[in-house]
């Protein structure tokens, strides 16, 4: 049996994850409140965000890794997120009035030399995920088991940013699934397309200090750098961690 294991977003792209114990899905929507806010630096290729922009205009894990050692928690309702780094400590805001503290906080945490933290980015209704469609990502955590074999270590789910993680799977069975649908509690994903790595998930989430050779592992093993794959909401539906996911 393929059960859903867990269900993770990322208020903030690139700036801390969360697990869900449960979620409600919408056709046409990215998993609510994932990536709902970015960070731009002072070399964004706009001055007023009024759609989605490609990810160079934003702070990412893959420019400054310290970031992928940010954990949060969120408050829906009252649009706040707090924000845990082992030596920033924690910080709790509403970015869309308090931007400037959220910049504050994270600027120690960027690297010298790079474009600088600029402004908290917001559009209603658009995911700043890496695609402008409204992806979710599925993931299998028996691919990251034998990746993490294949490199003698444990790597945390968190490296990949993923939102849905199925157990039960083979190992990259995810793959096989492009074209298929899943139900998954009241709702029907359909697997899209691939996800291709960057060198973020060599870092490790829990120290922001990069570990595992990732990629090369992907690159020698299996002669790609694919990790996970992207998905659409084909039908609106509630879903729960510890849901049964049927492949249809």
């Amino acid at each position: 049996m393929i059960t859903l294991a867990h269900i993770v977003r990322h208020p903030i792209k690139s700036v801390g994850y969360e697990e869900l114990d449960g979620a409600p899905l919408t056709v046409g929507r990215a998993l609510p409140f994932d990536r709902e806010w970015a960070v731009s630096h002072v070399a964004a290729k706009f001055d007023r965000l009024t759609g989605w922009q490609a990810k160079m205009n934003f702070l990412r894990g893959v420019a400054g890794p310290e970031l992928m050692a940010i954990r949060a928690e969120s408050d829906e309702s009252a649009r706040r997120v707090t924000l845990f780094h082992p030596q920033a400590g924690s910080l709790t805001v509403a970015p869309d009035s308090e931007g400037q503290a959220l910049v504050d906080w994270l600027s120690p945490l960027w690297p010298e030399g790079r474009p600088a933290p600029r402004a908290v980015e917001h559009v209603p209704g658009q995911a700043m995920t890496d695609w402008p469609d409204p992806f979710i990502a599925v993931l299998g955590l028996a691919s990251n088991r034998e990746l993490g074999a294949r490199l003698g270590q444990d790597l945390s789910i968190h490296r990949w940013r993923g939102n849905l993680w199925l157990d039960g799977l083979a190992p990259w069975q995810e793959f096989d699934l492009i074209g298929r649908q899943l139900a998954i509690g009241g709702a029907v994903l359909e697997i899209r397309q691939r996800i291709t790595r960057c060198k973020a998930t060599t870092v490790n989430p829990a120290t922001g200090v990069a570990d595992a050779d990732t990629l090369g592992a992907l690159a020698q093993h299996y002669g790609h750098e694919d990790f996970g794959t992207y998905a659409v909401v084909v039908q609106s539906g509630a879903i729960r961690r510890g849901d049964e996911v049927r492949v249809l």
